[in-house]
């Protein structure tokens, strides 16, 4: 069986010796072995799980969690994972507001042209200029939202819409859906 040194073990991850020894003591990563002049002799197994964890860190995952997921019981992971999901979401809603004010206070100082960023108004405007009124911008909300929920939430957050608005669009789009799927079946009796 191939065993790795500590120093293999980093160099195959690009990661640094101490931070597999800190690894080790917060019970992580820990050699199962010994050699005989005392030095951490790690296995296959130690790889896969040092494999997982550099997985894990590059979603961002504090350590603690990254133990957590890896203690193999499925239900707090997929906590973690949404609750993960649900930071990179806030994360990503705000730095589209921070974006939209950089490029407003830019344009204003410099009283240049930048390249816009597309949000409500430009979208709405765009959708309007293709000949869309508003109720077929509403069913385009609604089969958005009946084909890709979550893609659709993520959408209307991108326009710099807040997530109180977002919802809303959402549920009027739901009960378009469900209208729309009463009145066929009403059709078909």
């Amino acid at each position: 069986m191939k065993t790795y040194t500590i120093s293999q073990l980093a160099r195959s991850f690009g990661l640094s010796r101490s931070t597999l020894l800190y690894y080790d003591r917060i019970g992580l990563l820990c050699a199962p072995e010994r050699t005989a002049a005392d030095y951490r002799c790690y296995t296959q197994v130690e790889y896969d799980r040092l494999e997982r964890i550099c997985m894990f860190r590059s979603a961002g995952l504090p350590l603690a969690d990254v133990k957590t997921l890896l203690s193999g019981d499925a239900a707090p992971s997929v906590s973690i994972l949404e609750k993960r999901l649900q930071d990179l979401e806030s994360q990503i809603l705000e730095l589209r507001t921070q974006q939209h004010t950089t490029i407003a206070m830019l344009k204003e100082m410099s009283r240049g042209s930048y390249a816009p960023v597309v949000d409500k108004q430009m979208w709405v405007g765009m959708l309007e200029a293709a000949g869309m009124d508003e109720s077929a911008m509403a069913v385009w909300h609604a089969e958005f939202e009946n084909r890709a929920p979550e893609a659709h939430h993520e959408f209307l957050l991108s326009l710099g819409i807040s997530e109180g608005e977002a919802r809303q669009i959402q549920g009027w789009s739901q009960e378009m859906i469900e209208a729309s799927r009463q009145e066929k079946s009403n059709q078909g009796t």
